[in-house]
Order: C-alpha cells, then structure tokens, then sequence
C-alpha cells in the first residue's frame, strides 16, 4: 500500500475521541457547503489537521467566510452553519 505524503499529522483526535482524518474531510472540488462539510473543516483547522491557509485554497473559501464559520461554530455550534438558521444565528 502506498500512502501519499503529506504535511502535517494525517489524522487527530477530537476531545470526544472521535478520529478525524484527511479522508474525512471533503472533497476539494466541493460547491455545496451544508453544515456537515463546514464543520469538517472548522474542526481540521482548530485541531491542526490542515492549516488555515491550506483550506481556504484547497476550498477557494475566503479569510473572512472562513473566520465567520468559525465564530458561529463557537457561538452556536453546529446549528449555526445551516443556511435555514440564517436570520436567527447571524447578525446583520
């Protein structure tokens, strides 16, 4: 078996003990973001799986867009990146 390299660690535990992986994460093609593929990402980047930088250019995602995930993440959780959550969660 031929495993490709890689920087960085491939895979982390999650403080609940779950283990994320790179092949967890979504596909770099992605166009359709619901909440479960954003919060895939959020958790790579806050528990060094993939560096910040990496997944806004492996997603073509901005700073800004990626830094709003993250503090509806911590604001809210999850329900916090749905789109149907829009109006109750974000603050125009």
């Amino acid at each position: 078996m031929y495993l490709h390299k890689v920087e960085g660690p491939r895979s982390v535990t999650l403080p609940d003990g779950s283990i994320l992986t790179r092949a967890d994460l979504p596909p770099a093609d992605t166009r359709r973001w619901v909440a479960s593929r954003k919060i895939l990402v959020v958790r790579g980047v806050v528990y060094g799986l993939i560096t910040q930088s990496e997944a806004q250019k492996r997603y073509a995602i901005s700073e800004e867009e990626f830094n709003n995930w993250v503090s509806l993440v911590a604001e809210h959780g999850e329900a916090g990146l749905k789109v149907t959550a829009l109006k109750k969660y974000r603050q125009l």
